[in-house]
C-alpha cells in the first residue's frame, strides 16, 4: 500500500514536472523574439490602424513578451500578403496575416492569383465584422440614395483589387440596380480617399470603421456623406441611412445580398497565422488576441482613434470559413457571374 502511494506521488511530481517544464518553454520561446504582422493593404488604412493598434499592446499578453512590428505588403487587393503568409512564411508562430477576408470567396469561386486553401489557414481571430458603408464626397453630387438611383452616369467608385470594397459595389449594382462604375488598382483605402478629394472619384463603398477613423475630417466638416448601409440591421451611428437590402425587389437579390455582402461579414478582417503553425503557438496567439481587445490601454486607444471593437474568435472565424465551403453551388455559380 506504501509502495503504491509512493509511486502514485512520484508519478504527480513527474506530472507537475511537465506542466512546468511545459509553461518554461511556452515562456522562453517567444522571449526575446519579434512578431511580424503582415498587412496586406497601404498603411494609413483601416486595416492597417487595426493592425499597428493592437501591435503596440498584443506583446504584453503573450508570455515572454515579444515584440511586435507591421509589415505593409500591398497589391493585387491583399493577395500578395495572402499568398505569402500561406507559402513563404514559416510556421513558426512568429508571422500573423491581415488582409482582406473576401479573398476566400474568390479563392472558392476560381477566381486567378489564389495560391492558399482557406480552410488550411490558421484563424487567430478578427477584430470586429465587417460593417460596410458607402461613401459619398459632397463635391459629387450624390448626398442620398434617392440621387444615387436616378444618376444618369455611373458613380466612380474606387477600389482595391479584391474584398467587400470590390465585391460589395459589384452585388449591390447587379441586386438592387445602383448606377456604379468601378475603378479599381488603388493600393487602399488611404489612396482612395486622396481620389475622392481630389474629385477623381465619387467615393467607395468599405467598412464605416475604416471610413470613420480615417475619413473624420470629410465626415465632420460635411464633405463626405455615408448614403447606404450594406448590413442585415442599421448600425446605432447611422441609424437614419437606409439598409441596401431594403431596396432589394425579388428573392434572388435579397439572397445575393444575404450570402455575398452580410455572411461574408464575419470573416472580413481575419488575422491569421500559417498552415501548420504548431497548436500551442495558435492557441498562445489566439488567446492574446482576445484578451488585447479587452485591455484598458487598447481599448482607450481605439477609442481615441475611432476603432470599433465586436471581436470574432479564431474558431468562429474557422467555422464560418468552412461553412462558406459547403455554399449551395447554384448560389455560388450566380455569385461568380455577378462578381466576374
Amino acid at each position: 500500500m506504501k509502495r503504491d502511494a509512493l509511486k502514485y506521488c512520484g508519478v504527480l511530481v513527474i506530472v507537475a514536472l511537465f506542466a512546468v517544464t511545459g509553461f518554461a518553454a511556452e515562456t522562453d520561446y517567444y522571449r526575446g523574439k519579434t512578431v511580424r504582422i503582415v498587412v496586406g493593404l497601404s498603411a494609413g488604412g483601416g486595416f492597417d490602424v487595426y493592425a499597428r493598434t493592437l501591435s503596440r499592446h498584443m506583446g504584453k499578453h503573450i508570455p515572454g513578451n515579444p515584440t511586435f512590428v507591421v509589415d505593409n505588403m500591398p497589391g493585387a487587393g491583399s493577395m500578395i500578403a495572402a499568398n505569402h503568409v500561406y507559402k513563404a512564411a514559416k510556421p513558426d508562430g512568429l508571422t500573423l496575416g491581415h488582409f482582406v477576408g473576401g479573398l476566400f470567396m474568390q479563392q472558392l469561386l476560381g477566381r486567378p492569383g489564389a495560391e492558399f486553401h482557406a480552410t488550411k489557414y490558421e484563424f487567430v481571430g478578427a477584430p470586429i465584422p465587417e460593417k460596410t458603408a458607402c461613401a459619398l464626397t459632397k463635391a459629387s453630387g450624390i448626398a442620398s440614395m434617392e440621387r444615387w438611383m436616378a444618376a444618369k452616369t455611373p458613380v466612380k467608385l474606387g477600389a482595391t483589387g479584391s474584398g467587400p470594397i470590390v465585391d460589395v459595389p459589384k452585388i449591390l449594382k447587379h441586386a438592387i440596380g445602383l448606377p456604379i462604375q468601378l475603378v479599381l488598382g488603388f493600393k487602399g483605402t488611404a489612396d482612395i480617399r486622396l481620389a475622392a478629394e481630389s474629385g477623381e472619384l465619387a467615393g467607395a463603398c468599405w467598412s464605416w470603421d475604416g471610413i470613420k477613423s480615417t475619413w473624420t475630417r470629410g465626415l465632420e466638416s460635411g464633405e463626405v456623406n455615408v448614403v447606404l448601409q450594406a448590413l442585415a440591421k442599421p448600425l446605432p451611428d447611422l441609424s437614419k441611412v437606409p439598409l441596401a437590402v431594403s431596396y432589394a425587389k425579388t428573392a434572388e437579390a435579397r439572397q445575393l445580398i444575404q450570402v455575398g455582402v452580410h455572411d461574408a461579414a464575419d470573416i472580413a478582417r481575419p488575422f491569421v497565422m500559417p498552415p501548420n503553425t504548431p497548436k500551442d503557438r495558435v492557441q498562445i496567439m489566439r488567446q492574446a488576441f482576445l484578451t488585447t481587445l479587452k485591455d484598458p490601454a487598447f481599448l482607450a486607444e481605439a477609442e481615441k482613434s475611432k476603432l470599433d471593437v465586436d471581436p470574432v474568435t479564431g474558431e468562429s472565424l474557422e467555422k464560418i470559413v468552412a461553412a462558406i465551403y459547403r455554399t449551395n453551388p447554384a448560389m455560388l455559380a450566380k455569385l461568380k457571374e455577378v462578381l466576374e
